[in-house]
């Protein structure tokens, strides 16, 4: 921060002089106080990035302004300069709250390095701050997208649980938005400046997924070539998601009750507890109490993870809120994108809201982008909706689908919606003859739309044409 605005309080005029000299040719904005009430009169115009104090002033010394600086502008650092035989009373102003300091006679390039160390930190500060609030906002409950009474209700009592540090468990089927839910808690909770880590128990093979949680030490086995910290370390002083926990083994179920209880974790290899500080949110999709007579998950840790529940419902339980959910994404790729879709045709709405959306939210949302791809026009027909939808759904075929009847799935076709849309774009490039132009047009988007797309997997045209 060349350009910073530096506050330096110093009653000896020659200390002043000298650390005009140092700073000023760094590109700093220098304001001289020669007293510490002339320097809070400074600090009361704001736009102060940093400010160097001496320690013993007149009546308002150097401990009076870090008090002052840490009550009403605690995001600006200070830094103490202290002469001989005052150094423990720096140490004790760096514990409350001092950034550091500076001993008489000054070292220049010390100088400079400890007010660059000072800078980047507020600089980092200010940053975080930034992202901690973009994240509030991605992660918003504003942005658990719905209207039904159902999801209403798992919203407000998820904001109630925000404010405390209980543990939570969120039940729903697959694709629901259970970690969407989880990271709106804890972006509502005092937590929120912590780190938020997630982890799919089901997505790491189980003889990992233990040195994945708890971590381990040099050594504790043969490929241990150093220490690594686990998630509940990096937890530390935020929230970890446990997603999938029904599929947690029973030795980690142990050692997870053995958390819940006394807040330490042991890495493997380790020879001691380690402490840990942070809030635990869960999520399955399975009956935990079912797998608890089944003798598949332990019941001490059931009753101590589940003291407070939420059930998010399946999609076809809230069909009101497709509508809503429609806008949300077709706004998003219309943002991101550039797609210029503004909706479906009444017929193709109606097959949608036929259709029972086993894989939720998850699933619409694929939906909505398949056509983003295949729709040419402004609004989504039937014949743009994928094949295994209007199979499954009995608006489309005009007649019921018989019970018990297995739906045909997006993944029955052996393709992603990323694996349509590269070859969407290969194949409409080979027929522009790598004319990148003549490529949009036949796809009906914007030349700036298909660059993007093309970038996003890494497609090239040699020799392409303007």
């Amino acid at each position: 921060m060349p350009d910073a605005t530096i506050l330096i309080i110093e009653d000896e005029e020659k200390m002043r002089r000298l650390m005009d000299l140092v700073l000023r040719p760094e590109g700093y904005r220098l304001l001289l106080a020669d007293s510490g009430e002339a320097g809070l009169k400074l600090l009361e115009e704001g736009g102060i990035d940093l400010i160097l104090t001496d320690l013993q002033m007149g009546k308002v010394s150097g401990l009076d302004v870090l008090e002052r600086v840490m009550r009403e502008s605690p995001d600006v650092p200070v830094v103490i300069i202290t002469g001989f035989g005052t150094v423990k009373s720096a140490v004790e102003a760096m514990k409350k709250g001092a950034f550091d300091y500076i001993s008489k006679p000054l070292d220049n390039d010390e100088l400079k390095i400890i007010v660059k160390r000072a800078l980047d930190m507020r600089r980092l500060t200010q940053e975080n701050r930034g992202m901690s609030r973009e994240l509030r906002e991605r992660f918003d409950f504003d942005n658990i997208v719905g209207r039904s009474a159902g999801l209403a209700t798992v919203k407000a009592l998820a904001r109630d649980l925000a404010a405390t540090d209980s543990t939570v468990l969120i039940t729903g089927e697959s694709g629901t938005g259970k970690e969407l839910l989880a990271r709106a808690i804890h972006c509502a909770s005092a937590r929120a400046g912590g780190p938020m880590v997630a982890i799919n128990c089901a997505a790491i093979p189980e003889q990992l997924l233990e040195s994945e949680l708890f971590g381990y030490e040099k050594g504790a086995f043969t490929d241990a070539k150093k220490a690594k910290p686990g998630r509940f370390l990096l937890a530390h002083r935020g929230t970890l998601f446990l997603d999938e926990i029904g599929e947690m083994s029973a030795p980690i179920q142990a050692k997870l009750l053995r958390v819940l209880e006394d807040h330490t974790i042991e890495p493997l290899g380790g020879v001691k507890g380690v402490k840990v500080d942070l809030r635990l949110v869960v999520a399955t999709n399975r009956d935990l109490r079912d797998l608890v007579q089944k003798g598949r998950f332990r019941e001490d840790l059931f009753y101590r993870i589940s003291v407070c529940q939420l059930h998010l419902p399946p999609l076809r339980e809230r069909m009101g809120d497709i509508s809503i959910l429609l806008e949300h994404f077709l706004a998003r790729y219309r943002r991101e994108r550039g797609t210029r879709i503004a909706g479906l045709t009444p017929e193709a709405m109606r097959v949608v809201e036929a259709y029972p959306w086993p894989g939720n939210i998850r699933e619409f949302q694929n939906m909505v982008e398949w056509v983003t791809i295949t729709c040419k026009d402004e609004r989504v027909d039937v014949r743009d909706l994928p094949a295994y939808l209007k199979a499954g759904s009995p608006a489309a075929v005009g007649a019921p689908s018989q019970p018990g009847a297995e739906r045909p799935s997006l993944l029955s076709f052996g393709m992603s919606v990323e694996d349509v849309e590269k070859a969407m774009l290969q194949e409409a490039l080979e027929k522009a003859r790598g004319n990148v132009s003549e490529a949009a047009r036949l796809l009906k988007i914007t030349r700036n739309t298909l660059r993007y797309r093309m970038g996003k997997y890494n497609i090239t045209v040699p020799d392409e044409s303007p």
